[in-house]
């Protein structure tokens, strides 16, 4: 059997700042003093609880840590040909309580050192990121549920993240939840996984938590097909975009008021600009198959009809359809 990368795919690994404790690696860790510890002083390693267990926290402020965890790290890619990483965890909350550690810094600061550690891997990606805008990383958004509230959070969040100096980033997992949510299969929502993937389409980065054929029937998986089809069209105007982030730091979602201002778009929320030419406007409520859009002015294109701008306008947008306009 060929291996990933022999497939021609780029392989991440799921790596995060923790130690399982009474194991080899945990007592190798606690024996040279690289685990954060409890404030008692009695270097018993601080504890702390996430997702599905309790782990140890691996210091980065020390050097020896960061060594340790590099040599790892590089093991991994010398090994199996891994190509990057995907930093989880990290976030501040886990700091935020009496703890001693190698330099005596901030729950940010301790979110910063992990962070900054990443950034020597070409492929990355992050969930949680402390004064880290303009540099060259992917971020992601915080965990998001298998729901449409959650889903309605996707693009006024991913807008905010770009304004704010991360134009590299990803609304989570299409259709929310960990695999947790997609064991019980009559739970799972098929039109709500079928509307994410649709905003996740056109935005810079696009990921799956389940194999969509794994969960979908016929119709659903189609619609979700014809997404990634619709990713593929625009993937040579996403890859300018991006290229353009590189250099001046716009972002490459952008809410309607950043390329239309002025002109009351302040508080839409629910669509937005790929650069500034193409307007995506999803659908994210459930059982719907039509929504309004608000057009700038000037006229606009979607499935060959020209639209008349500078009001809104209800458009049909079937299951597997997203409504694109394109300025003209």
């Amino acid at each position: 059997m060929n291996s990933l990368p022999d497939m021609g795919f780029k392989v991440m690994l799921w790596v995060c700042p923790f130690v399982s404790p009474d194991s080899d690696v945990y007592r190798e860790l606690e024996d040279k003093n690289y685990l954060i510890q409890e404030a008692t002083g009695d270097n018993n390693p601080l504890i702390v609880r996430w997702w599905n267990g309790a782990s140890a926290v691996l210091d980065f402020t020390n050097p020896g840590a960061v060594a340790w965890y590099s040599e790892q790290l590089r093991r991994l890619s010398d090994t199996y040909g891994v190509e990057g990483f995907k930093f989880d965890a990290g976030d501040s909350y886990f700091y935020d309580q009496p703890l001693k550690s190698f330099k005596d810094v901030s729950p940010n600061e301790h979110t910063l050192t992990f962070q900054k550690f990443g950034l020597d891997y070409p492929l990355n990606e992050y969930r949680a990121s402390w004064k880290m805008g303009g540099q060259p990383l992917a971020q992601r958004l915080h965990d998001k549920g298998h729901n449409w509230d959650d889903l309605q959070m996707l693009i006024p969040q991913m807008l905010l993240q770009g304004l704010i100096g991360y134009p590299f980033n990803a609304p989570d997992m299409i259709g929310g939840g960990e695999f947790g949510s997609f064991l019980n299969l009559d739970a799972v929502d098929q039109e709500l996984i079928v509307r994410s993937a649709q905003v996740h389409a056109l935005m810079p980065m696009m990921q799956f938590s389940v194999a969509p054929w794994r969960v979908l029937d016929k119709e659903h998986l189609e619609a979700v097909q014809k997404s990634v089809e619709l990713r593929e069209q625009y993937l040579p105007v996403i890859m300018d975009l991006v290229q353009q982030a590189s250099e001046n730091g716009e972002p490459i979602v952008r809410p309607m008021e950043y390329d239309f201002p002025g002109e009351g778009f302040h508080n839409i929320k629910d669509q937005f600009m790929l650069g500034p030419d193409i307007l995506v406007a999803p659908v994210l409520q459930p059982g719907v198959s039509s929504r309004m859009v608000s057009l700038p002015k000037g006229e606009w294109t979607w499935k060959g009809k020209t639209f008349r701008g500078g009001n809104r306008v209800e458009v049909k947008a079937e299951l597997n359809e997203l409504p694109v306009f394109q300025r003209n």
